[in-house]
């Protein structure tokens, strides 16, 4: 069809793209992960969740019934790509690694999880699963080289949460020397591993 503005052929607007429904929920979830992490849980409304993804308030109730519902679902996903980078059950060489990786790729949903949901009594429910999860995990592996006792329980019980406030401390300090920063985190682990193995009597 002809323009006779232009003298040229019509072209149509390209039609705006409705993403599926998966899509839109994983925009969603990303714009609320960024809202989330800047203001924490109480102090964010859907309609900063909106505005952060562009989209109205009826959008949003269209896939979450509630701001709660939102926020868990938020702190599910965090959940399952932590499981997915850094494995369930073991603390080898490859975890400090693993764990650095998954906050740097995903570092608003890193903080929210073991930061901010901790100090929300609606949600601690599951920071309180994941941290029992992981001091068991840790007492499992702990005791291959620190004798059964009171300081393998506390080494248990410390070194998940130093951990992962060692890496919170790396994401704020702006993520320095990433090539070096495992080892620098592992070697603080060591230090606590040390502490909890029995010192060796003093030679006459």
């Amino acid at each position: 069809m002809s323009n006779p503005e232009t003298g040229g052929e019509t072209v149509a607007a390209p039609p705006v793209r409705r993403l599926r429904r998966a899509e839109r929920r994983e925009q969603i979830l990303d714009a609320a992960t960024r809202a989330f992490a800047r203001a924490g849980y109480a102090a964010t409304g859907l309609d900063d969740i909106a505005a952060e993804a562009e989209l109205t308030r009826a959008m949003l109730y269209r896939h979450f019934d509630s701001k709660a519902d939102l926020y868990r679902a938020v702190l599910d996903r965090a959940c399952v790509r932590l499981a997915e980078a850094t494995g369930a059950d073991n603390f080898g060489e490859d975890a400090i690694p693993a764990l650095l990786r998954a906050a740097s790729a995903d570092p608003d949903g890193f903080r929210l999880l073991f930061r901010y949901a901790a100090r929300e009594p609606d949600f601690r429910d599951l920071i309180d699963s994941i941290t029992a999860a992981s001091r068991e995990v840790g007492r499992r592996n702990l005791a291959r080289v620190i004798p059964e006792g009171p300081w393998l329980d506390w080494a248990a019980h410390l070194i998940p949460g130093f951990t992962l406030e060692a890496v919170i401390a790396w994401l704020d300090a702006g993520r320095p020397d990433p090539e070096h920063a495992a080892d620098r985190i592992a070697a603080a682990v060591h230090g606590v591993m040390a502490a909890a193995h029995p010192t060796p009597l003093p030679t006459a």
